[in-house]
């Protein structure tokens, strides 16, 4: 008799801890950790927040004021995924670390923009100003192409747009010089402490410093730029039902319009594949 009845506690035992560990795994699947930057990424994913919780699963925004951590959080399974970043800088992360990293689907284009405190047109640019850019390469071809397309100088021809640096330039009419010593999150520091030069910021970092992209950048990139934002995963998870539910929130009709809405043009939706 005490064996039957220790054998039929070992068994409820059994069966409570089976049902506890069950409980979390279904928990976990419903719960997304995503890393973004703070504007306008993780103001996006607030919105799409409560949609996802009608679908029954949780989100949790861990916000970022860097470009590196969140890839390194990645990787490391601190976060599921993340969102505060372009495709060539993605894949020049993984290029250079071996972060086994990929995307689901593109978001939004934050157009790249160039500014002065001073200098208030195109027209008043003098000839050898200087131009401040971030020191994450992935940009310095997307930067060095928007002048291009303004005509202010001429990249060589056999070299990709994305992939251009300055040693690619073989006209500088005007005698530019492009100085890249800082980070991306600085530069909205040295658009007001260097007056009299040019600095190109990303939009997120325009918006949280109180400029309008739109109205303060003496030039900007079109809806036609190729640097659309991404959500991230580690490769293993691109068929995570949870995050794939995120995406289909983030492209649906009420977050887009969330986004021209705030945004005014600053922020551009995609809602098409990508890849």
């Amino acid at each position: 008799m005490k064996k039957i009845i220790g054998s039929l506690v070992v068994l409820l035992f059994t069966v409570v801890l089976t049902a506890c560990g069950g409980s979390s795994n279904d928990e976990s699947k419903n719960e997304i950790t995503i890393g973004a930057s703070s504007t306008p990424h993780a103001e996006i994913l607030q919105e799409a927040k409560p949609l996802l919780e009608e679908e029954g699963i949780t989100l949790n925004i861990e916000q970022y004021q860097d470009y590196i951590l969140p890839n390194d959080d990645l990787e490391s399974g601190e976060l599921d995924a993340n969102y505060f970043q372009h495709i060539p800088y993605l894949e020049e992360t993984v290029e250079k670390t071996g972060y086994d990293l990929d995307y689901i689907d593109g978001i939004h284009v934050e157009p790249m923009g160039i500014y002065s405190k001073n200098i208030k047109s195109e027209e008043e640019i003098p000839d050898g100003a200087e131009v401040i850019i971030s020191r994450s390469i992935a940009d310095h071809g997307r930067i060095l192409a928007l002048f291009e397309a303004q005509g202010l100088i001429t990249l060589d021809e056999n070299v990709k747009k994305a992939e251009a640096t300055v040693d690619d330039i073989v006209d500088n009419p005007h005698n530019f010089t492009f100085s890249a010593d800082v980070d991306a999150g600085l530069l909205p520091e040295m658009y007001e402490s260097e007056a009299d030069t040019l600095v190109a910021i990303n939009t997120n970092y325009a918006i949280e410093a109180g400029l309008n992209p739109l109205e303060d950048a003496l030039f900007i990139e079109d809806e036609n730029s190729p640097y659309v934002n991404v959500v991230a995963v580690r490769s293993e998870d691109k068929d995570n039902e949870a995050i794939k539910k995120l995406v289909e929130v983030l492209h649906s009709e009420e977050i887009q319009n969330f986004i021209l809405e705030k945004y005014e043009g600053a922020v551009v939706p995609v809602g098409q594949d990508n890849k």
